[in-house]
């Protein structure tokens, strides 16, 4: 071991804090498409959170519904939130802040926080019964594939597997490194990617096959009766939400593009730094868009395919069971051990992404509340740490109490639809007002964002009309 001059065994080298942005952490954004494919990791992370519960859950049971119908609604929900998404994440990484910490800029205030935080907070609790029935979903799964004390989907059998659930994804976490994080659902999302999409390709070759007039059919833009509901579940649920979008944030500073821009000074190095970066994030938003589209597709596909004709809706516990057909009725019965094992990575890789970005969010709403010191690196790792431990258990009580993981994942899906509408004028003044005239001047993106938050606005309208039961144009 090295020592000093007098002797002395000199300090440990500190922690980096992922949130403190200085000089000597800077470093030059690759130029090259290989080199920023490697830097790649945020939006990995948000695609294995995505594609899991409004995929496998909502988007299939909104096939089974309403068949290849709203197909086009799947395409559009995908595609326009990511725009809003790169706004939010472009903010932050010029100024070092997460997405709740701007929030609080957007007033009016309500005490310590803007109303856009009380949202958030109550979109939390909302999204606590989405959490539960992922933890639910999966515990169904493993009671199906090896019951425990009792048959499969009994009581004591889903308890214990939720239980088993929930302890494994916060082990898993206990180190609380975002390295860890982007390791496992790395590999989540590419089992996920590679599964799923070879199912949907392989249809045509089935009894279940579609074709042209199916396609044709899912692009005539109209919403048949008795599906606005789930429809809008999905709106909220499928692509990037209004969690991820704010979760994003966050996953950007722990990987380090806003660490490696550096302090804003002025300097022209250092705009040109932030460019650098800025690309990097832009193609780390694209490529999880696009594994977000083809398996959201590939599930809605499925549903409308094999599930729609046969009048099967996954509902209740039996939920896994129905869900089963879209591998059994095309692969044969054995093909039920490998739905079950994929349904498994899926929905617990979901369950490690909210076990890993909750805490974090909630640890930064507690400082804005004054509880804690936000930029105090020991005081915030620890408060990840303790609300690691606390809040999977409570989701998991939220399913024991209410049993049925399509409905829980459709309260959720609603509160994030809900909330996108505060996300969207959050980004649009947060824009004005923290980023620099020279990193808004691209009219492409610009136009994206208008028609982005256009289309959000116009489905936020149509949710809060139909909820009060008004039906547009009649």
């Amino acid at each position: 071991m090295a020592t000093t001059t007098s002797g002395a065994v000199p300090p440990p080298p500190t922690q980096a804090d992922p949130y403190a942005l200085r000089a000597e952490d800077t470093r030059p954004a690759p130029e090259t498409f290989r080199g920023r494919l490697r830097k790649l990791g945020p939006g990995l992370i948000l695609s294995a959170a995505v594609v899991g519960s409004g995929e496998l859950i909502t988007t299939t049971s909104l096939g089974a519904k309403a068949g290849f119908a709203l197909l086009w609604l799947v395409i559009i929900s995908t595609a326009v939130k990511v725009w809003v998404q790169m706004e939010l994440a472009r903010w932050t990484i010029l100024t070092g802040r997460p997405a709740l910490d701007g929030f609080r800029d957007i007033g009016p205030r309500i005490g310590r926080l803007s109303w856009i935080n009380w949202l958030w907070i109550g979109m939390d609790f909302a999204k606590m019964f989405q959490r539960g029935g992922i933890i639910g979903g999966t515990a169904a799964a493993c009671s199906i594939l090896l019951p425990i004390h009792g048959g499969a989907l009994s009581v004591a059998s889903l308890t214990i597997w939720a239980v088993i659930v929930t302890a494994a994804a916060v082990l898993i976490l206990q180190t609380g490194k975002y390295h860890v994080v982007e390791r496992v659902e790395v590999i989540g999302i590419t089992l996920k990617t590679v599964i799923t999409v070879g199912l949907a390709l392989a249809l045509p070759l089935t009894a279940f096959g579609y074709g042209s007039a199916d396609l044709a059919e899912g692009l005539s833009f109209q919403i048949p009766a008795g599906t606005v509901g789930i429809a809008l579940a999905m709106f909220g649920i499928t692509g990037v939400g209004a969690d991820e979008m704010t979760t994003y944030t966050y996953w950007c500073l722990e990987k380090g593009y806003a660490r490696w821009t550096g302090p804003d000074d002025g300097t022209e190095e250092r705009a040109r730094r932030a460019e650098g970066w800025l690309k990097v994030m832009r193609l780390d938003v694209g490529v999880s868009w696009v594994i977000c589209t083809l398996c959201t597709l590939s599930f809605y596909t499925i549903g409308a395919s094999v599930l729609h004709p046969q009048g099967l809706v996954p509902e209740g516990n039996d939920m896994i069971t129905t869900l089963s057909h879209m591998y059994t009725d095309v692969l044969g019965p054995w093909a039920q051990y490998l739905f079950l094992a994929g349904a498994i990575a899926v929905l617990f890789s979901v369950t490690v992404a909210s076990s890993a970005s909750v805490p974090r969010l909630w640890t930064n709403t507690l400082g804005l509340l004054g509880v804690i010191d936000w930029h105090d690196l020991r005081a915030r790792t620890r408060t990840i740490r303790i609300l690691t431990w606390c809040l999977p258990p409570v989701w998991m009580c939220f399913f024991l109490w209410v049993q049925s993981p399509v409905l829980m994942v459709q309260i959720g899906g609603i509160g994030g639809g809900i909330f996108l509408l505060a996300v969207v004028i959050a980004v649009w003044r947060l824009r004005y007002t923290g980023v620099p005239p020279r990193f808004r001047a691209n009219p492409w993106l610009t136009a994206a964002l208008v028609i982005s938050s256009a289309a959000i606005a116009c489905l936020g309208v149509y949710a809060v009309l139909d909820t009060l039961g008004v039906t547009p144009g009649a």
